[in-house]
């Protein structure tokens, strides 16, 4: 497999692409889930480099299999889905490192902006019995939730908190473009 995919546009599936997050709950258990509703681009480039990436989530449809949950962390404590409903993802560069990628850009969650990096690994490429060229990548990052401005917490009596700081994201993208169709 080559560690380039074929140039063009790309549009992400998702209905076979995810968006996970993890967090440490009680400083014990990792609480696992995913946004279930975005959409994105992929443009590749012959130079990868000049490569971009493009993501835009819907903050209501964070789901953590918990309803409760999920209605606390979507309130003005968190997300505040009201005055921001999306997420977004937009690289600013893109480097190659070993086998992976280092994809970095401007994620802005609650209208924050800061910059992160995405290490990525390319999964693969086909041409599916449909008509379509299809690109697959795995990619992961940490984030410090309070940069965001998501600051919310409580202390134990143990001295912990009930939510951790850093959160764990993971994607799995599979993008499609119609063959014929490149740079």
């Amino acid at each position: 497999m080559s560690n380039l995919p074929t140039p063009g546009t790309y549009a992400i599936d998702p209905s076979h692409s995810s968006v996970g997050f993890a967090v440490r709950h009680f400083g014990l258990a990792r609480v696992r889930g995913e946004f279930t509703s975005f959409e994105g681009s992929l443009t590749i480039d012959p130079d990868p480099a000049a490569s971009a990436v493009s993501v835009t989530i819907q903050a209501d449809s964070f789901d953590s299999r918990d309803e409760g949950r999920d209605t606390h962390v979507r309130s003005a404590d968190f997300l505040d889905v009201e005055s921001h409903p999306t997420l977004t993802f937009t690289s600013t560069g893109i480097r190659q490192d070993g086998d992976d990628w280092i994809v970095t850009g401007d994620l802005t969650v609650r209208g924050t902006s800061r910059s992160v990096e995405l290490r990525t690994s390319f999964d693969g490429e086909i041409d599916d019995p449909y008509g379509m060229g299809r690109v697959a990548f795995s990619a992961s990052t940490r984030i410090d939730r309070t940069d965001f401005g998501l600051t919310w917490n409580q202390t134990l009596e143990t001295g912990g908190l009930v939510v951790g700081k850093q959160v764990d994201i993971t994607l799995e993208v599979e993008a499609v473009r119609p063959l014929g169709e490149g740079a």
